[in-house]
């Protein structure tokens, strides 16, 4: 009979218990491994992403506050703007929590259905701010290229009713994809390759990539982009004429058309942070599957995560850009922290 030596049994133990260590789920033999990451590195991580989700979160319900309690603040523009902060609020709070565990060990914890029910969401979220942003941009258009129709035609109903459409598709269509695994059509034997207990990841086959990049992104993206060069070059035409008007029966309509301009530039820069932020996520989604899947998983969450600072960065633009939100947020703050009451009515410079 052959007996193991004392040694070489004690080394067997060790390389088991050390290989079972950096699995998910020590105890399953399908678990997936976890991320091999420094002590050091994965407290910086969580400070790291704790400071974006406090902040996504606080500095949206902030913008979303504003607005509801001050009525210098509620028009049809800032009704779209309350909506897309609440969605980057939901954003900081529902997914990127979760996001930023998976992130850091590498593991996803709660199951299969949560897993589905995050990346929906993910994916609900992120389309709801890409088309709340081109509701912006075509408000913008009409408030400036077309004054008069925009006055009679816009207003908190019919810009509600188009909200309620933008949620209603951004939540449909991500749910029936994720739940309906059109997404991994032809991906069985990769899916099979990859499956293990612990994983919680979304590919898209070579169709769905595209579809998804140039209907969620792209397109909406080209769209914004052209509609804000037109509202430029209406609005120097506007500062032109009316630079060579002195009459002071043109001045109130001159204050209107610079603050309309001043709003202009402001959402344009938020267009343009979001589209900064979100092309590398989406360049890599597109052609990842045209090229078997080479993009390692950190670069991906570092994509991804790149994506979600975005929603950190919109109530930063506001409050550094905007005079009315920056004192919107000042008197919240005092009465917050110091107890002292405003009122809803207050001017704002």
């Amino acid at each position: 009979m052959f007996i193991y030596p004392v040694d070489k049994m004690a080394a067997n133990e060790t390389d088991v218990y050390a290989e079972n260590v950096f699995l998910c789920f020590p105890l399953r033999l399908d678990s997936c491994l976890s991320a091999q990451r420094l002590t050091t590195v994965k407290v910086a991580m969580y400070i790291l992403m704790l400071l974006i989700i406090f902040l996504t979160v606080f500095g949206n319900l902030l913008v979303v506050v504003s607005i509801s309690y001050f009525k210098h603040l509620q028009s049809p523009t800032h009704l779209i703007v309350q909506s897309l902060a609440a969605c980057d609020c939901l954003l900081g709070s529902l997914v990127m929590p979760y996001s930023m565990v998976r992130s850091i060990e590498g593991c996803w914890y709660l199951g299969d259905v949560i897993c589905k029910v995050h990346s929906s969401l993910d994916m609900t979220l992120s389309i709801s701010s890409k088309m709340h942003l081109s509701l912006i941009s075509v408000d913008r258009y009409w408030a400036i290229c077309d004054p008069l129709m925009y006055r009679t035609r816009v207003t908190n109903y019919s810009i509600t009713v188009f909200i309620m459409c933008a949620w209603l598709f951004a939540f449909v269509y991500s749910f029936s994809i994720v739940f309906s695994e059109v997404n991994l059509i032809g991906l069985e034997v990769l899916v099979l390759q990859i499956s293990c207990l612990g994983s919680c990841v979304l590919l898209f086959n070579k169709p769905s990539a595209l579809i998804c990049s140039i209907l969620t992104f792209f397109l909406p993206g080209a769209i914004m982009s052209s509609l804000y060069v037109k509202i430029f070059r209406v609005a120097s035409k506007h500062a032109k004429v009316l630079s060579e008007r002195v009459s002071v029966l043109e001045i109130k309509s001159q204050t209107y058309a610079q603050r309309e301009r001043k709003a202009a530039k402001i959402v344009a820069i938020v267009v343009g942070a979001f589209l900064l932020c979100w092309l590398p996520f989406f360049v890599a989604t597109a052609l990842d599957p045209f090229l078997d899947f080479w993009t390692p998983a950190d670069v991906f969450d570092a994509l991804v995560w790149f994506g979600y600072f975005n929603s950190t960065c919109n109530p930063l633009i506001y409050g550094f850009f905007y005079p009315r939100f920056q004192k919107a947020f000042k008197i919240l703050m005092s009465t917050v922290m110091c107890g002292s009451s405003s009122s809803r009515t207050l001017a704002f410079g």
